[in-house]
């Protein structure tokens, strides 16, 4: 299929970024309408042997996976098992000590349910610990009642919606995924959550740009621990880390993101009016772990990053930290995505790309 200009235009662009050693390693991948238009690849996936990147090596993008777990949230609504404003309680009776009985889902999709921190007695190293993190977060006090504030759940998102789907189904966020997201699109060994054994040495290496992270809210008062805020190359090459089902953060490709949200756009995944109703504005107000302005779909930030706030944009989706992106722009028809080995701490790669996509579609409609 020919792609044309626009993919040798991206291609050129990330070919300089690798060559002037701005990345290592870089996928970007864009639909438009139902097609592919960008498949584009440069570097290397493990600067230690050499391997290149090609569209199918899995990288692990931190919070771009919560596209992921947001979108099977709306397929377990779509299939009858959960109900956007059904209390978390209904499922999970135990989360409801200290406040908590009045969250709903919405609230969890919303980052409004206030456990935007893991309990302190989370680190990293238990996360792989289902039960343990689960157990943890029901008996947490909120920093706030559920609904009436919005704070980035870094990783408490994922467990909340896993433990609600693994309540409602019977099957962990790993399996739903492949079963009702990459087997049916054809996209399989392209996103994951818990990377099967024998998939890892396929996977591209991390590597950190910065050692220093700039500092989070320097009043001594941040709420996400420095684990839950900064990204960390060896977090995201530890083989339990990636083997476990932790679906605040996900392996992808640029190109089985981009096919995920055009299955969304394109109705292949869910009808046109939940559609309207997971991109709708559902929270509007203050960041609390960051002081930003947050504008909050069901299960996703609302607007394009570095999109000027006249362009009032309807599109969707999740950065991760290090500096993967991906969207669904359902008033364009277009699904992207960009995932990277080099974390660092700006989304200045996405935003140079997304510049050239933006320019390029004003001239085509």
């Amino acid at each position: 299929m020919a792609m044309g200009e626009i993919q040798e235009q991206i291609q050129r662009h990330i070919d300089t970024l690798v060559g002037t050693g701005a990345e290592t390693g870089v996928q970007v991948a864009v639909y438009r309408d139902g097609a592919l238009i960008v498949d584009a690849v440069a570097g290397t996936a493990d600067p230690a042997s050499g391997r290149p990147v090609t569209s199918d090596t899995p990288i692990f993008s931190f919070s771009t996976g919560k596209n992921v777990a947001a979108t099977l949230a709306h397929l377990l609504v779509a299939r009858g098992f959960l109900d956007y404003d059904s209390p978390v309680t209904d499922l999970w009776p135990e989360f409801g000590v200290h406040g908590k009985a009045t969250a709903t889902l919405r609230h969890v999709l919303t980052h409004t349910v206030g456990l935007p921190a893991m309990p302190r007695e989370i680190t990293p190293g238990e996360l792989p610990d289902w039960s343990r993190v689960c157990e943890s977060l029901a008996a947490a006090e909120p920093r706030w009642r559920p609904g009436t504030a919005m704070g980035y759940h870094s990783y408490t998102f994922g467990y909340l919606v896993g433990e609600l789907a693994r309540r409602a189904t019977g099957r962990p966020m790993c399996e739903l995924l492949r079963e009702w997201i990459t087997a049916p699109l054809g996209i399989e060994g392209q996103l994951y959550f818990a990377a099967p054994k024998d998939s890892l040495p396929g996977l591209a290496r991390l590597e950190q740009q910065a050692r220093q992270w700039p500092a989070g809210p320097d009043d001594g008062d941040a709420i996400l621990a420095p684990w839950e805020n900064q990204p960390s190359a060896d977090f995201g090459n530890n083989g339990e880390i990636l083997r476990a089902d932790i679906p605040s953060v996900g392996i992808a490709t640029a190109h089985g993101l981009a096919a995920m949200y055009n299955a969304v756009l394109q109705g292949k995944l869910v009808d046109s009016a939940r559609l309207a109703e997971l991109s709708a504005l559902a929270f509007e107000g203050v960041d609390q772990v960051f002081g930003t302005p947050a504008r909050m779909a069901l299960g996703f930030p609302i607007g394009r990053i570095g999109a000027p706030a006249e362009e009032n944009s309807v599109a969707f989706g999740w950065p991760g930290g290090g500096g993967s992106y991906a969207y669904a722009d359902p008033a364009r028809g277009v699904a992207f995505a960009l995932t990277k080995t080099r974390l660092v701490p700006n989304f200045d790669t996405a935003l140079s790309v997304t510049t050239i996509l933006a320019v390029h579609f004003a001239g085509t409609r």
